[in-house]
């Protein structure tokens, strides 16, 4: 008889997977390698996660946790008296500081998703969560309903846009100066 599951042991478990995946990527995962660099047997992996694909679910899912986490925690620009650009560049700069690898794979992920190698609801929902948190954010500033969603999909998108760009051409100087004029062109939107 197998022993049950522990959820605190599975939940500690994805903590450090996704740190694994977030220094080696997700695309190329092979449980092997992974067990070897957490300490343990495949056998433990196995354990929580039935296979590969669980275990992507269970990633997959834990972010999307992460995520709604780290939205519910960040203050909205009336709370704090910023304007929606102080929040864009606050949210870049750390981004770019503290928090690199997840943003490589997050847009891995993203990617991935785009190309339909990794299914499910929780990319889609994680895209949809962030443009509901702008969204919220404009609406709250007088932005009408119609415009509030267009407006923040623009803007997530732009902004994850501007994180390649980064990643891959490492122009620190150009694209942060395309930020600002995001960050600008995000605070004309609040003064209708």
């Amino acid at each position: 008889m197998a022993r049950p599951r522990d959820p605190q042991r599975r939940t500690e478990l994805l903590d450090a997977i996704v740190d694994y995946l977030a220094e080696n990527g997700i695309s190329h995962l092979s449980l092997r390698p992974l067990a070897k660099a957490l300490g343990h047997s495949t056998y433990v992996l196995t354990h929580h996660f039935s296979g590969k694909d669980e275990l992507i679910s269970a990633v997959l899912a834990h972010l999307f946790q992460r995520q709604q986490g780290r939205l519910a925690a960040l203050p909205g620009p009336a709370e704090d008296g910023g304007s929606l650009g102080d929040v864009v560049r606050a949210s870049w700069a750390w981004h770019m500081s503290e928090d690199l690898p997840m943003v490589r794979l997050l847009l891995e992920i993203e990617g991935l998703s785009a190309a339909g190698r990794l299914t499910g609801p929780y990319v889609p929902r994680m895209l949809g969560d962030r443009a509901g948190f702008v969204a919220d954010v404009l609406r709250a500033h007088g932005v009408p309903e119609e415009a509030a969603l267009r407006n923040a999909t623009l803007l997530n998108a732009a902004y994850a846009g501007l994180q390649v760009d980064y990643l891959t051409t490492g122009d620190k100087d150009r694209v942060e100066a395309a930020l600002n004029e995001l960050a600008d062109t995000a605070d004309t939107w609040t003064r209708l």
